[in-house]
């Protein structure tokens, strides 16, 4: 009996040892990024913004998925907002992180389908502060699971 015992520890602690070896392989594949941005929209302005997002903001979007840049990009309200939360969240949906040259390209043609140059868009950023105030942005990157 004690050898059946023994015998049978041995196994268990065999078993045991060859789990994580069998195991290396991730729980996990990397997926697409999304860059977030909070927003509060101004008491009196949400439809204002929202004119501004289906106009403006949505032609920019798409214009970048036409080019391949983006896969695809949502507005999503906070309805139940505590003081202090966004009321929205802009999302935007890419499959790569572009490296410099290639975003400063970018840029360059998105200046030529806005008809206008990088201060120009930004003064634009900033008349938008009567509509909304831009809480932060984060970028997120999806875990597919296995």
């Amino acid at each position: 009996m004690r050898n059946g015992l023994l015998k049978g520890a041995v196994l268990a602690l065999t078993l045991g040892l060859s789990a994580p070896g069998q195991a290396q392989e991730s729980s996990y594949t990397p997926g697409n990024y999304s860059d977030v941005s909070a927003i509060d929209v101004l008491d009196g302005q949400f439809e204002n913004y929202m004119d501004y997002l289906a106009g403006p903001w949505k032609a920019q979007q798409e214009f970048a998925k036409s080019k391949g840049y983006i896969t695809g990009y949502q507005v999503l309200a906070n309805p139940y907002a505590r003081a202090g939360e966004p009321d929205l969240f802009l999302v935007v949906v890419y499959s790569k992180i572009y490296d410099n040259a290639e975003q400063v390209r970018q840029q360059k043609e998105f200046e030529e389908f806005m008809k206008s140059d990088r201060r120009k868009l930004d003064t634009a950023y900033g008349a938008r502060s009567t509509m909304r105030k831009s809480m932060g942005q984060q970028q997120l990157q999806e875990l597919k699971l296995k």
